[in-house]
């Protein structure tokens, strides 16, 4: 009994998906976008030895099905391929740390000596073996319900019942018991994060304030978000100290997602907000969508309001406070109705001022922002009557806009850096700058996009399962690795864990964007004049100091 309990599972492996598991496991340790510690790494690689043993068995089981001979000597075999896969996967985690610093050298971070290879190939076992057993108990249960289901029933028609009820009770257990509880826990967590008052933050007292006693808006009831977003920022008096010249109090409106019970009325509400305060005197106003959680990058409003000398005016709306993947998951469209409605009644009222008069209009949005930013409006809708532009950073990859005009690009630009038509309406640019063709003039309307060829949040493509994306060929971004390749299934299991992890990348890579860039895009934006060059870089070194 013990010797049968000790080799059983030896008799069980499956050489084909001990073979391809391997595979996976080796081409798991390859970089993709970002850095990896020993932890995220271990976890990955053992996804990535799961899929590969999991397509390795049915591999098997379809040669068995189809009644395809089998091969003879396979102890042999599997005693072969055991050893050769512990040799290869030996060899893959020795050059793990190698392929890591070919990222961290191009993103200014320090050289590991070692990419722990104990650590990670002990995870990744273990990672793999949960994975496999959660397998083994969804074919057990297919198995269970199949053999009763054959007493009355022919054995294939049982076979399909026992997946179709094993993908049906896994499915509802994940969903309707897990997903529901995690997604009640998050909930509660991030809406009592949200409405958090930190004492470091107080009231404001001026009355043209978002928030003060004076104020369309309760304080409380802005959001930890706005809170942060209206209080800080740059000061007129700030700004003078910095430029020398003559500048003003930035104007910020915010309205939370507690102000008022639905997106029509919270975006009246900032309208009503922004005419009081006299949004629509200043030279600049821009309409931000902010992230899913309802967070403003402070290095984009900062750098456009010392670009300006305070002469600015910015409204947005938040419409969750939960993370933007969580928030994209369970609120796909949320977001995209509360960017329309606030767009449209700060367009509608805009479109009533004389044009010599009033504000040059402009659109902002970072991440799900950018996306949600980008379906505010139809382009076509405001032809006649224009918005000056947009910046919209780190785009997610379902953003219609962004994959259409990466599509259509030019030919011979890089689909991480594309330049589409003669650049009058459109650019892209990066931490090198715009790509745009020498003596290219914009048009009414500018639109850029700032975007990192290191993001994941902007080239994760769920395709990247079975096809090499465009964004990986040759020319590479100039914070990707060159020792990046692609390899089916493990590469999406690669571009997801970096998603996930995309904002601990260092600033100016990933999806952490920098005011330096910011800088360049905003005045490729609002076509900003007066600042010699020297002024602009020590604007850029200004912030980057700023926490």
């Amino acid at each position: 009994m013990k010797r049968h309990w000790l080799i059983g599972p030896w008799y069980s492996l499956s050489a084909g998906g001990l073979l391809l598991g391997t595979l996976f496991f080796a081409a798991s340790l390859t970089p993709t976008l970002l850095p990896r510690t020993f932890l995220t790494q271990g976890v990955l690689s053992g996804f990535a030895l799961a899929a590969g043993y999991g397509i390795g068995v049915f591999g098997q089981w379809l040669c068995v099905y189809l009644e395809l001979p089998a091969p003879r000597g396979l102890s042999a075999a599997k005693l072969v391929a055991a050893v050769g896969c512990l040799v290869v996967a030996c060899i893959f985690l020795w050059w793990a740390a190698q392929w890591q610093n070919s990222i961290r050298k191009l993103m200014g971070l320090d050289l590991v000596e070692s990419a722990h290879p104990l650590k990670v190939g002990l995870l990744a076992l273990v990672t793999s073996a949960l994975v496999i057993a959660l397998a083994w108990l969804f074919q057990q249960t297919a198995r269970f319900v199949s053999t009763r289901v054959s007493r009355f029933a022919p054995r294939r028609v049982s076979n399909v019942v026992g997946v179709i009820v094993s993908v049906a009770l896994f499915w509802s257990i994940t969903s309707g018991v897990l997903f529901r509880a995690a997604f009640h826990f998050a909930d509660s967590s991030y809406r009592q994060y949200d409405a958090l008052i930190e004492p470091e933050t107080a009231q404001p007292t001026d009355p043209y304030k978002t928030g003060s006693s004076a104020s369309l808006l309760d304080w409380s009831e802005l959001g930890r978000a706005g809170r942060e977003f209206v209080a800080n920022g740059p000061t007129g008096e700030e700004i003078h100290a910095f430029t020398n010249k003559e500048a003003l109090q930035p104007i910020r409106v915010y309205v939370g997602l507690r102000s008022a019970d639905s997106p029509e009325n919270r975006a009246r509400l900032a309208l009503n907000e922004l005419i009081r305060v006299g949004g629509f005197k200043r030279s600049t106003l821009v309409v931000v969508t902010p992230t899913g959680s309802g967070w403003i990058d402070p290095a984009a409003m900062d750098s456009l309001e010392y670009l300006h000398n305070g002469d600015v005016a910015s409204v947005a709306v938040q419409y969750s406070y939960l993370a933007s993947w969580l928030s994209l998951l369970v609120e796909p469209d949320y977001g995209a109705d509360t960017a329309r409605a606030l767009f449209q009644d700060v367009y509608d009222y805009w479109i009533r001022l004389p044009k010599n008069s009033r504000p040059r209009l402009y659109l902002h949005g970072l991440s799900l922002g950018a996306m949600n930013s980008e379906r505010s409006t139809d382009l076509f809708d405001v032809v006649g009557d224009p918005f000056q532009g947009a910046l919209w950073s780190g785009p997610p990859y379902q953003s219609s806009l962004w994959r259409s005009f990466t599509r259509d690009r030019n030919p011979g630009s890089p689909a991480w850096l594309p330049r589409f038509r003669d650049g009058s309406i459109v650019r892209f640019m990066n931490q090198e700058g715009v790509a745009a063709a020498p003596g290219s003039v914009w048009g009414p309307m500018r639109i850029v996009y700032l975007q990192y060829a290191s993001d994941p949040v902007t080239f994760f493509d769920y395709r990247d399962l079975y096809r090499e994306p465009d964004w990986m060929k040759i020319p590479r971004g100039p914070d990707v690795s060159p020792e990046l390749r692609w390899y089916p299934v493990v590469t999406l299991l690669q571009l997801t864990l970096d998603m996930a992890m995309a904002t601990t990348a260092p600033i100016g890579h990933g999806h952490v964007y920098a005011p330096a860039h910011y800088i360049d895009a905003w005045i490729e934006v609002t076509n900003v004049q007066g600042w010699s060059s020297a002024q602009i870089a020590e604007l850029k070194r200004h912030l980057g100091r700023l926490p």
